[in-house]
């Protein structure tokens, strides 16, 4: 049995050290039957972005053709090989993990990256190079273009840039004037990349960018005009990130029986699956760096993970508040609501980002499409539908919304107040606590946002304050039998044993001036609560407390059905 790549990246170790390798090298066949030769492809955090990249870095490179067989046999293209494999000088940059403190930091950071990938090149393939650790990040590339051209003129570079965009991400969430200055005109980034587009006249024959979003794009398009964007190609879809049927193949490779992998699969869906990056894609995609945390725990423990999402990488989700931030209107709000909502966002996806134009709506619903806050779920009058992907990314959305709350209110829910809610739900199927804790978020909110206060307003705070309980599904707005119920807490598949109780709630919203109306709308929502819990999904749960909540302003009436 093949060892788990959990956190490999690079595919030469990979094969060598005999762990699972998921084959996604007939993607190479693709890419070198484009027509285009540079291309872009953007992608998430943690959809194997690195790892491909090395695949490919393996594959051309000139100096790895006698282990062609050795890494390459099993594979798809080691038995349908191209016309160029083993054919190139790789020159291969990695812009993560650059210093952003200040642009001084940035530019530093960036000569240092680029010296460093130069200095790799120069030794791997003997060149006769000198690199000067105190010049332009520029110069550096300019001076090796013209030193290859000279010393190799029969041969060819294949460019590969990894996390293109990783400085230009952490500087444009809160430092857009230094990003402005790096792209402008006489910016150390864009001449780089003017430097770049020469070579492609002479010794750079083709190149491959990945990155998460297409942020320095327009603002160096006068410097680098050449690559062709194939984030959104359909048969590119399922490039990067896993399968089911590629994830189901992992787990059998590792003795997971057909029976345990339909008692997990649900769990991993539901988390970790939901992904379209194209509209006419042929299947959701897994985020792949997950499902190899959820399986690498799950082998070695034999259960489940306690936390669905790898502490590792939660500290890049947790960055959506940057994001959020770039958006200064009221459009912020009304996202943020229907997205933990889990309500379909009609746009058009921005293609490239300019950063001497303030974020709209349309941006920033781009922004989380391309960091994987939101995928694609279908179109509707030519504009993509997008929609939060899984269970971990309306987690991520409803803390954040709470923490907004929290900044509002000046109030924050303590550990022992969430252990004491959980505990009245779970063992006594009671709300009584968790009534009082959203009571006193509402009487602390100010009276303007009661021009915008709605049914909606006062179910998201309820529902993001229960994504905070691991042992329930929570849903909103569940299609329940041609009828929607406003908020289900369910027992999560690995917990039904335990005899928790579940709670369905309908919510109902009146303004001060209407309180009269109250009986008659407890009424109503009391008969469309009976009508829902007398469909089969309700009926199947054995323990369940029904309730209607009717908010007026920062009252909340409750009734127990």
């Amino acid at each position: 049995m093949k060892k788990l790549p959990y956190g490999i990246s690079d595919y030469e170790r990979i094969i060598e050290n005999e762990y699972y390798y998921i084959d996604k090298t007939m993607y190479i066949e693709k890419l070198e039957n484009l027509p285009e030769p540079y291309i872009m492809f953007l992608r998430p955090r943690k959809f194997g972005k690195t790892l491909f990249t090395s695949t490919i870095e393996n594959y051309y490179d000139i100096n790895k053709k006698e282990k062609f067989q050795e890494l390459f046999g099993e594979t798809y293209i080691g038995k349908n090989p191209t016309k160029f494999k083993n054919s190139y000088y790789i020159l291969r940059f990695n812009f993560s993990e650059i210093d952003t403190t200040n642009e001084e930091t940035t530019i530093k950071g960036f000569q240092k990256k680029v010296t460093s990938s130069v200095k790799m090149f120069v030794e791997k393939y003997k060149l006769d190079f000198y690199i000067n650790p105190e010049d332009e990040a520029e110069n550096i590339l300019n001076n090796l273009i013209k030193a290859f051209n000279i010393q190799k003129a029969d041969k060819k570079i294949y460019v590969i840039i990894d996390e293109y965009d990783h400085f230009a991400n952490e500087l444009l969430g809160f430092k857009t004037d230094h990003f402005k200055n790096l792209v402008s005109k006489n910016g150390k980034v864009r001449k780089w990349y003017e430097i770049l587009k020469e070579g492609t006249e002479s010794v750079v024959d083709r190149i491959f960018i990945t990155g998460v979003a297409p942020i320095t794009l327009d603002s160096l398009t006068s410097g680098f005009n050449i690559s062709s964007d194939k984030t959104q190609d359909r048969e590119l879809n399922e490039m990067m990130g896993f399968t089911e049927k590629e994830l189901r193949k992992l787990m059998q490779e590792h003795n997971i029986s057909e029976e345990k992998q339909e008692e997990i699969l649900p769990i991993m869906r539901q988390n970790y699956d939901g992904y379209k990056f194209s509209l006419y894609g042929k299947e959701k995609i897994y985020n792949s760096n997950m499902c190899l945390y959820f399986l690498n725990y799950y082998i070695k423990y034999s259960e489940l993970p306690e936390q669905m999402i790898d502490v590792n990488i939660a500290s890049d989700y947790n960055k959506i508040g940057n994001m959020l931030s770039l958006c200064k209107n009221e459009n912020r709000i009304n996202i943020i609501e229907k997205t933990v909502l889990g309500e379909e966002l009609p746009t058009k996806i921005t293609q490239k980002f300019n950063p001497e134009i303030s974020f709209g709506e349309k941006e920033l619903l781009s922004m989380l499409y391309y960091l994987g806050y939101l995928t694609i779920v279908g179109e509707k009058l030519g504009r993509v539908e997008l929609k939060v992907p899984n269970q971990v990314m309306k987690e991520i959305y409803a803390e954040y919304f709470l923490e907004l709350i929290e900044r509002e209110t000046e109030l924050k829910i303590e550990e022992n107040e969430y252990d004491k809610i959980l505990q009245e739900i779970a063992l006594e199927g009671k709300m009584d606590t968790f009534v009082k804790t959203v009571e006193r978020y509402l009487k602390n909110l100010s009276n303007r946002d009661y021009e915008r206060f709605n049914e909606k307003y006062v179910k998201l705070l309820f529902y993001s304050i229960a994504m905070n309980f691991d042992i329930y599904d929570v849903k909103s707005e569940m299609e329940i039998e041609r009828g929607y119920s406003d908020l289900v807490l369910s027992s999560r598949e690995e917990q039904k044993s335990k005899g928790y109780y579940s709670i369905i709630i309908e919510f109902k919203y009146l303004k001060k001036e209407e309180e009269k109306k109250l009986k008659n709308m407890q009424k109503e929502a009391k008969e469309q609560l009976e009508r829902y819990c007398n469909t089969r999904y309700i009926k199947d749960i054995k323990k369940i407390s029904k309730y209607i909540i009717i908010a007026i302003n920062d009252q909340l009436y409750v009734e127990k059905i």
